[in-house]
């Protein structure tokens, strides 16, 4: 069983950081992509950044010079630094993986469980 745990979200003013934290943890061969997602009230769940397990990383256009993803491969952990943070940045984040079992098992994805960033005007 592998589970992902995410904390670091709380209420922010805006211009404000958080940094949000995602622990992988269970029978885990290789991550090969680690990714956050957030989904604001009425709206669809949307990506916000990616990181792959060659270092290359994506950003929403929304994010891209304010939000950094990074990861700490020694502890199976990955962040999401948020600096800069606008009221519209607002919605509940959820962290991702998509792993393999083992090096031929095919890739698997797994949510975490959600946390919620909210930033007042």
């Amino acid at each position: 069983q592998v589970q992902l745990v995410e904390s670091g979200g709380g209420l922010v003013q805006a211009g404000g950081s958080l940094r949000l934290s995602c622990a992988a943890s269970g029978s885990i061969f290789r991550i090969n992509v680690m990714g956050w997602y957030r989904q604001a009230p009425g709206n669809e769940r949307e990506l916000v950044a990616t990181l792959t397990s060659a270092g290359s990383r994506n950003y929403a256009d929304s994010v891209k010079g304010r939000f950094t993803i990074s990861k700490d491969n020694a502890k199976v952990t990955w962040y999401l630094q948020m600096n800069n943070l606008k009221p519209e940045d607002t919605a509940v984040y959820y962290c991702s993986a998509n792993w393999q079992r083992r090096t031929l098992s095919p890739t698997l994805t797994t949510w975490g469980q959600g946390t919620q960033v909210t930033v007042s005007s």
